[in-house]
């Protein structure tokens, strides 16, 4: 059994694939050729935004997003501890500060009213408020409605990191349209995935459009050699822009597979499952990047993987160590205990298989297995 069955995916639209790949190696334009700026336009329509921008991967778009914002020095930016660490790392990188705000139990999503309170205890610091990052974890929207809410309240941006969520709705908007700045990623386990690594970013500002624009070439202005600002080597490769195209056009159907899939793995956990399903609001669609499931403790996580690997069923924990636990931000002077849900959820939690063509049989022995 496969974890994310991309082979599955590829005999379908392999004929495809063969020919936009023959395409591109014809005309050989592989840096920035036609296929890049086609797929700019049908994911910005797709999504519903004006601008969407292609860059090398998830982490160059947030990075590029935090630029183009103005992000600098001396600057709070806000995000969850419990994402993967290209979320925070972006922010670091940029000399900014990451500031972690907990999450809220049942969704795993940043929580509005910690967040609140997490700005009013920077504002009283040395550090500057700028910034908001949600992290729309496993494929579910944060709660954008609160969230900007508590942004305008403070003048603070709110930046989309929908690296999982690319199909997902809020509130009957698609994902990547629901902030000042949204970014995804095209790493291969993605919702949409190419062969390789890639990302986009989405925004209605014109001007923030034109600097990432700027900012993904070097900070190139009228040309080449005219730079207007630092920026990155930031471009998606054309092959990768067409085999993303190819896949776009199933891309609608295999999002309501997923949502198939992740119905039938809920049913199966009833009430006298000895996991905790994923809970979704009634205003929400998710895009089921991972279908993950909290158990007992850590001890019961472990008892249910070996049982699940001896019957060859792969599972995955998404995210074992918390941000503000990790080496790398422990100039940050966090410790444990200061965000308690998302310690409790990296412990207990852990992901089943979970992609558009998992078979209805197999759900079943993953369920039973689990339920025993």
């Amino acid at each position: 059994m496969q974890f994310i069955d991309l082979a599955f995916q590829q005999t379908l639209i392999k004929t495809e694939i063969d020919a936009a790949i023959q395409t591109v190696l014809s005309h050989g334009k592989y840096i920035m050729g036609p296929e890049v700026f086609e797929l700019e336009k049908r994911l910005a329509e797709y999504v519903g935004v004006k601008h969407g921008i292609s860059c090398a991967s998830g982490t160059d778009a947030l990075l590029m997003a935090l630029l183009a914002l103005g992000v600098k020095s001396n600057d709070a930016v806000f995000t969850s501890p419990f994402t993967f660490i290209a979320t925070a790392e972006v922010i670091s990188l940029i000399g900014a500060t990451p500031v972690f705000v907990d999450i809220d139990p049942k969704t795993y999503n940043i929580d509005p009213e910690q967040l609140a309170l997490a700005i009013k205890a920077t504002t009283a610091s040395s550090l500057n408020p700028k910034g908001i990052i949600p992290v729309d974890i496993f494929g579910l929207p944060a709660d954008y409605d609160a969230i900007k809410q508590v942004a305008a309240q403070n003048d603070l941006f709110v930046l989309e990191d929908a690296a999982q969520s690319l199909g997902a709705e809020y509130k009957n908007r698609k994902a990547c349209s629901v902030a000042d700045v949204a970014c995804t990623s095209f790493f291969p386990a993605k919702p949409l995935g190419c062969y390789g690594d890639g990302g986009m970013i989405f925004t209605e500002d014109d001007e923030i459009a034109e600097r990432l624009k700027s900012i993904r070439v070097h900070g190139k202005g009228t040309h080449k050699y005219d730079n207007l600002r630092i920026g990155i080597n930031g471009r998606l490769d054309t092959l990768q822009a067409a085999i993303l195209s190819a896949k776009l056009n199933i891309f609608p159907d295999e999002v309501e597979l997923r949502q198939q899939v992740a119905n039938r793995y809920t049913e199966l956990f009833s009430e006298r499952s000895t996991v905790v399903p994923p809970h979704i609001p009634e205003d929400h669609k998710s895009a089921w990047a991972q279908y993950s499931v909290l158990a007992e403790d850590d001890q019961h996580r472990s008892q249910l993987q070996e049982k699940l690997k001896s019957a060859n069923i792969p599972t995955a924990i998404y995210y074992p160590t918390p941000l503000h636990l990790q080496t790398a931000f422990s100039n940050l002077g966090y410790k444990e205990g200061d965000f308690p849900i998302s310690e409790n959820c990296s412990e207990r939690i852990f992901s089943l298989p979970m992609h558009p063509y998992l078979k209805e049989e197999d759900q079943v022995k993953i369920a039973a297995l689990i339920n025993e």
